[in-house]
């Protein structure tokens, strides 16, 4: 059996041993699906307040929101604050429960270039700057980066570990309109093209299950994605929660999630024609709690994993 090359294996081989994600919420970081530069109420599959951040001790900042055109920070302290003390409690864990030595900054929630460049650039730099720390990963859309943004990274990318991580979703705008993107994948394109030319490193964010798609648009999405340069990739299913506007064309009966089955064929697939060095951070995806409406299949994580290698062992391949 081959195991599918994954980021943890990318990471292993270049470090020695394994490198622990941390994943970081910073408050007043939104995007401009949701505050209206682009469009309103975000994605129709996305449920704002699970976006919240987890900041324990720490006060969310609620009522505070930066974009590319804020001139001032009034918060940055305490963002600062917010990111230290969530380093700290989850590398404390990851430590104490799995070994963990390196770590790479997750920028996870929200559209984490979608601020001032001063606040990033103090954002980035405390984070590099922890104990055992190796690089960052951030999450972010493509229309909301800019070149000097992009320039920025590029430099911190020349002595750490540095990932941009867009969400492609899908390659057909009448997809991407339908789902209120805010943007076109042209517009994907240019700015992974033009990230890839900077140096960094890429994660593209696939969706299947998208309304209206096929699976052959899915396939074509991937596709394009590699074809694009990519160097590593996270396949979603899409499932439906609550308070979403998805969650109303579900209840309508004008949305069917797509099944197991069509799933795994589809992901199996996917796979099969990824280039040997883009290396898998994740095959699936899902949420257990009441939240979710459907598919249901989708609530346990660790059968989803058993259900995939089962479906690659035919091919000789595991995850």
């Amino acid at each position: 059996m081959k195991q599918i090359f994954t980021f943890g294996n990318y990471l292993r081989d270049k470090y020695g041993h394994k490198v622990y994600k941390v994943g970081i919420n910073i408050s007043g970081f939104t995007c401009p699906n949701i505050d209206g530069t682009v469009a309103k109420g975000g994605c129709t599959f996305c449920e704002n307040d699970s976006f919240s951040a987890s900041t324990n001790e720490v006060q969310e900042l609620k009522g505070f929101h930066l974009n590319l055109d804020s001139q001032t920070n009034p918060n940055l302290d305490k963002q600062l604050l917010q990111l230290e003390m969530q380093f700290n409690a989850i590398s404390k864990r990851q430590r104490q429960e799995y070994g963990a030595t390196k770590f790479l900054v997750y920028f996870q929630s929200f559209t984490n270039t979608y601020a001032p460049l001063p606040t990033l650039k103090a954002l980035y730099e405390k984070a590099l700057s922890f104990d055992d720390v190796v690089g960052l990963s951030i999450g972010t859309r493509s229309d909301s980066i800019t070149q000097e943004t992009l320039e920025y990274i590029s430099g911190l990318g020349k002595e750490k570990e540095i990932w941009i991580e867009f969400g492609i979703q899908s390659v057909y705008d009448e997809t991407l309109e339908r789902i209120n993107r805010g943007h076109d994948s042209a517009n994907v394109k240019e700015w992974i093209l033009k990230t890839k030319e900077s140096g960094l490193n890429v994660c593209g964010h696939l969706i299947f299950g998208l309304p209206g798609e096929t699976q052959d648009m899915m396939l074509h999405t991937a596709k394009e994605a590699y074809e694009w340069g990519i160097d590593s990739v996270k396949y979603h299913p899409l499932y439906v929660v609550k308070k979403t506007a998805l969650a109303n064309e579900y209840i309508k009966g004008e949305f069917t999630p797509i099944s197991e089955e069509l799933y795994l064929d589809t992901l199996i697939k996917a796979i099969q024609m990824k280039p040997e060095r883009v290396s898998v951070q994740r095959v699936t995806a899902g949420i257990d709690d009441n939240s979710l409406l459907a598919p249901q299949w989708c609530r346990d994580k660790n059968r989803q994993i058993k259900k995939i290698n089962s479906a690659l062992k035919p091919f000789n391949l595991k995850y």
